[in-house]
């Protein structure tokens, strides 16, 4: 019966999913900016692979693909670190600033 074993445990494996990610939109208005982008702990802060794009009105836009929880985020807008969202959640990071926080159900 070993080989009926293996195929169990390999079934229960299979039955374990995964949280299903969302579409989370991100948005920021900043009409005077050249060039915005997201950074966070889901890309590794990295400041240039999550672009965003400027709508008419000013207001700069990307959607990612997040799991369910809470996910530090910042934008770099025009090579800097913005450090004001109006309503955003916060969080003190290592670094002995704040990072927002987007809590994905």
């Amino acid at each position: 019966m070993p080989a009926l074993e293996s195929v169990r445990k390999s079934g229960a494996n299979v039955m374990k999913s995964k949280p299903a990610q969302q579409d989370v939109e991100f948005t920021y208005y900043a009409p005077n900016a050249k060039k915005a982008c997201l950074a966070g702990k889901f890309n590794s802060w990295n400041t240039k692979s999550l672009p965003m794009k400027k709508d008419n009105n000013g207001t700069w836009r990307v959607k990612v693909k997040l799991p369910p929880g809470k996910h530090e985020y910042k934008y770099f807008v025009d090579n800097a670190w913005c450090e004001t969202v109006p309503g955003a959640e916060m969080i003190q990071n290592a670094f002995g600033s704040s990072d927002y926080v987007m809590d994905v159900k």
